[in-house]
């Protein structure tokens, strides 16, 4: 993914303000940048993810929670599953349709498992652009997604 102007900008100031990309920048080490920043984030600063298929959606569903669901949220379920191919965790309107199906006693293993499933760590990159806090409680959201290549730094 190509950045745009404004986050070539964020990117650069990033690289000056931080002593170990900054030795890499000094002396040229455009892959040594991408590999940096293409790094998972430490300390962890968590996001919600962009897309989960629908596929391991289902797995996350304990046998359960399903059975103790009602009949009406069943349907919701079936139809929501019909129109897509993929949940969109960034989307709390989507994330709260499945606490609401799963809301009876017997889902919250299945609302645990989805949250869990919902969420992952962000790379060095993905943090520098992400809006949020990045805690496991308050994830946040991504606004760039992806890997940076060598190329990425060319021109900075």
């Amino acid at each position: 993914m190509a950045l745009n102007p404004q986050q070539k900008t964020t990117l650069k100031a990033d690289i000056l303000a931080n002593s170990d990309a900054n030795a890499l920048y000094t002396v040229g080490n455009l892959q040594g940048l991408a590999d940096l920043y293409n790094a998972l984030s430490s300390p962890a600063f968590i996001v919600w993810k962009s897309a989960v298929p629908k596929d391991e959606v289902g797995k996350a569903f304990q046998a359960s929670a399903l059975a103790a669901i009602t009949a009406g949220n069943n349907d919701k379920l079936a139809n929501f599953a019909a129109w897509n191919e993929v949940v969109y965790p960034s989307r709390l309107d989507q994330r709260q349709f499945f606490d609401d199906v799963f809301s009876v006693a017997a889902g919250a293993t299945t609302r645990a498992n989805l949250l869990a499933l919902w969420k992952r760590t962000a790379t060095r990159a993905e943090k520098l652009f992400a809006s949020g806090t990045g805690s496991d409680a308050t994830p946040a959201t991504l606004t760039f997604e992806g890997g940076l290549s060598y190329t990425d730094f060319v021109g900075l």
